[in-house]
């Protein structure tokens, strides 16, 4: 009996494919409201991504892969037309965000599934369908294997600090970190999670607490600038965040604030697990300097739910990343297990 979790659409799956077209929880308007977008088209996609309508390094990688094959489908059954639609959208939806491992990830299995033959234009599309489903499934599958085994981390009553947002809503179905503290109060494991509200754009305060408390899972909402105040007091046990791109040497890209976080934890003798599926492994990537960092719009800093709460025309720096050194990291959490240093020879378990 085949006991893999289903891709059938769930009633809160977050992205789906169904009727031609990829549809979107739109996380722009979380929590105030709940709005799915249907996309039609890889212009459609790419959108999306770049305004964050759909963010989180795996789920942007299952949008990629759609939009690729909702591409090939804009080309109907007309010989080498459906191969070269494709094509581009691989194109333009690599150039959308450049940080996350996992899009190009799921891009590169896309363009894979193009060169193989036979090369017929009915049975591209048949395995860009499938090629994309599998990774959807894949997502579902190594998510659900790593938050059963960053139980190992969690300890009885652990008090959790978490920045940014990686849950359902930043892949499929369950997530990472936060998919592994979901997991844990679902064992009946009595956790806490205390989580920064993560400016500019307020991805822990809107969507990581939309997540926990559908959850049922106990939380407090700080600013980011209260973390070594709550780490002085006693108040956390661990801190545990997804990430973005994992360098071979173990250098973790995550939402700006990580850094600063990893930072502020080794002061206080506190451990700091990343945790992340394989596909966001980049063992191509040497270390931080390889890993390139996207800047975002100076409005994001500007504005605040679109209100300005700065001069309008005020210079702004705005990294949509940093990278904490993996020196910083007590562990990795996986699909393939929690992963110790060095990372260099423990990250070799995902080498092809």
């Amino acid at each position: 009996m085949d006991d893999r979790p289903s891709l059938e659409p769930q009633p809160d799956d977050s992205i789906y494919f169904a009727d031609g077209r990829l549809h979107l929880l739109d996380q722009t308007v979380l929590p105030a409201e709940t709005v799915y977008l249907a996309m039609a088209t890889p212009e459609e996609v790419a959108a999306a991504i770049r305004r964050l309508a759909v963010r989180g390094a795996p789920a942007i990688g299952i949008a990629g892969a759609y939009g690729v094959l909702l591409g090939a489908l804009s080309a109907g059954d007309a010989a080498g037309a459906v191969e070269e639609e494709a094509r581009r959208a691989i194109k333009v939806i690599g150039e959308s965000r450049p940080t996350a491992r996992n899009l190009f990830w799921a891009l590169e299995r896309m363009e894979s599934a193009l060169e193989a033959r036979p090369r017929e234009p009915a049975r591209i599309l048949s395995r860009l369908r499938e090629t994309a489903d599998e990774i959807a499934q894949e997502v579902i599958e190594t998510d659900l294997t790593l938050a059963r085994a960053g139980q190992e981390v969690i300890g009885e009553g652990a008090r959790i600090l978490t920045h940014c947002n990686s849950g359902p809503l930043a892949a499929l179905r369950y997530g990472t970190a936060v998919g592994v503290f979901i997991e844990a109060h679902r064992l009946g494991n009595n956790i806490h999670v205390w989580v920064d509200e993560t400016r500019p754009l307020l991805q822990g305060a809107r969507l990581t607490t939309w997540e926990l408390a559908r959850a049922g899972v106990p939380y407090t909402l700080i600013c980011d600038n209260m973390a070594g105040q709550v780490m002085k007091e006693g108040r956390i046990d661990l801190v545990m965040t997804g990430a973005d791109r994992i360098a071979a040497n173990g250098d973790s890209a995550n939402k700006i604030g990580t850094y600063a976080l990893a930072v502020l934890a080794h002061a206080h003798g506190i451990p700091f697990y990343i945790a992340a599926p394989g596909s966001t492994v980049d063992l191509s990537c040497p270390a931080e300097p390889d890993i390139v960092i996207e800047e975002r719009d100076a409005d994001e800093v500007r504005r605040c739910s679109g209100r300005l709460i700065a001069p309008a025309d005020a210079p702004v720096y705005n990294p949509a990343f940093d990278v904490t050194p993996a020196r910083y990291l007590d562990g990795i959490v996986t699909d393939r297990g929690v992963l110790r240093p060095p990372y260099s020879e423990s990250l070799q378990v995902f080498a092809p």
